[in-house]
Order: C-alpha cells, then sequence, then structure tokens
C-alpha cells in the first residue's frame, strides 16, 4: 500500500465500459523520493489536496464493486489529518 496525495484528475471522453463510474486520479506517493506519480481509480469521493491509501497490482481486484476491471491501482482509504503520520 502507497501514501499519496491527490495532485489532480484525468479526464476521458471515452473508456472501458467497465470503468464507468470510477474517478480517476493522480497521486503523488509519499515518503519515496523520486517517485513517479500514479493514476489510480477512485469510487469513495477522494479529491484534491486530499491525502490517501492506495493499492496496487492484483489486490485492487479485491477493493472492486465489479470483477474482473482493469484496474492497476484504487483508492481504499482517505487519511482524516496527515499531521500524524511520521517516519521513525
Amino acid at each position: 500500500m502507497i501514501l499519496g496525495k491527490v495532485c489532480g484528475t484525468v479526464v476521458s471522453t471515452r473508456k472501458v465500459q467497465k470503468l464507468q463510474g470510477y474517478k480517476l486520479l493522480i497521486i503523488k506517493p509519499l515518503f519515496k523520493e523520486n517517485a513517479d506519480y500514479i493514476v489510480a481509480a477512485d469510487n469513495i469521493g477522494a479529491g484534491i489536496g486530499e491525502t490517501v491509501l492506495v493499492t496496487q497490482g492484483h489486490n485492487t481486484q479485491y477493493a472492486l464493486d465489479r470483477n474482473e476491471v482493469p484496474i492497476d491501482a484504487i483508492v481504499v482509504g482517505i487519511i482524516d489529518g496527515d499531521q500524524y503520520i511520521e517516519i521513525k
């Protein structure tokens, strides 16, 4: 799992039918130097500027409402207050 900050959204006028209902968010991973941005699906309502918890890979299928959706990363949680996150 990855902690990240929502930096923007991806707008797509055409997409695979199974992706209907999922918002696509651009996530900047926290606590990783030189990390690439991630495009993650969202169906829990995360917005720009929020800190989120993202899962990637085959585990995303467990967080989906439908089976066999072509998604590699999905937002599974919105962090209430990132001021409490510490690295030791």
